[in-house]
């Protein structure tokens, strides 16, 4: 985060703890920093939207290559005002490879497809679509900055990489052998079961489950999914764009939040296992008096 940004932050949080009750003083910031935090996936989710409802058929531009400049110019962008450093986006463009790699298999084994024209499309699949991936890469790397967050207990590193690369690995194969999410998600929860999201609002440290951290997230990234397939920009196997999406995609998305944790902590290994707040300093009210460790790259 930028010094700017921080001192924007810290005199919205004192604006707001003037005015309103502690306790929703302390939501309201929450609520917008993870709307700041979520700010590259929010800005393309508008361009479905808006560029669904103005998009004509016979411009020259295909509304799937405009949507690919979009999202370069905003990546762009951040790079600029320093919104994300350039490690940072060295992990978000492994997002972008890994999840286009996904796209191409995933359609071409008929799961779902891209119904429009595009000139920049690989094999079927519209090169923006790495971008949605990338997005997640894009939240979960700001979300922590923003959030001064720190992970503990964490489990052997190793494990979490293995666990990982079964749960990438098990997307494809699922096609051909038999499906074992039902095997990874207890994995998930055995070996995160212990560990705590860390997170500072204002001067206080807060913390929450990280299995349950990665539930939440998912059932918005669903949400967000609902936003693509609303406007047609993709749709399941025999899916209709007012159709809901399925709620079993939340298991998807559950399993996917934690191969995007893994390789985000590829930049921020310091915050995993990092020392929590004393007992008294979190959650009680009392003010935080443990600092945050710094995450690299930063």
């Amino acid at each position: 985060m930028t010094r700017g940004t921080h001192q924007i932050e810290r005199a919205l949080g004192t604006w707001m703890r003037a005015r309103l009750p502690h306790g929703l003083a302390e939501f309201v910031m929450f609520v917008l920093k993870q709307g700041w935090a979520s700010l590259f996936g929010g800005l393309l989710l508008a361009a479905l939207i808006v560029s669904k409802a103005i998009w004509q058929p016979d411009w020259a531009l295909q509304r799937y290559d405009a949507l690919l400049i979009f999202a370069v110019s905003v990546q762009a962008l951040f790079l600029w005002a320093r919104l994300e450093t350039w490690n940072e986006a060295k992990v978000i463009l492994l997002f972008h490879l890994t999840g286009t790699a996904m796209e191409i298999f995933k359609t071409g084994a008929g799961s779902w497809s891209y119904p429009e024209p595009g000139l920049l499309k690989l094999w079927g699949v519209p090169l923006f679509s790495g971008f949605m991936y990338a997005s997640v890469g894009s939240y979960m790397a700001r979300v922590i900055r923003i959030f001064q967050m720190r992970f503990t207990p964490y489990p052997p590193y190793w494990m979490t990489i293995a666990l990982a690369a079964a749960i990438y690995v098990n997307f494809f194969a699922h096609h051909y052998l038999p499906d074992i999410r039902l095997v990874l998600f207890a994995a998930t929860v055995l070996l995160f079961a212990r560990t705590r999201i860390w997170f500072r609002i204002g001067e206080r440290d807060y913390w929450m489950p990280l299995p349950v951290a990665a539930l939440l997230t998912s059932f918005f990234l669903w949400v967000a999914e609902n936003v693509g397939t609303g406007t047609g920009t993709w749709l399941y196997a025999g899916q209709n764009p007012l159709d809901r999406v399925s709620f079993a995609k939340l298991g998807s998305w559950y399993l996917l939040l934690y191969v995007s944790f893994v390789t985000v902590t590829l930049v921020y290994r310091s915050v995993l296992g990092a020392t929590a707040p004393a007992a008294g300093d979190a959650v009680t009210g009392n003010p935080a008096t443990t600092g945050a460790p710094q995450p690299q790259g930063r």
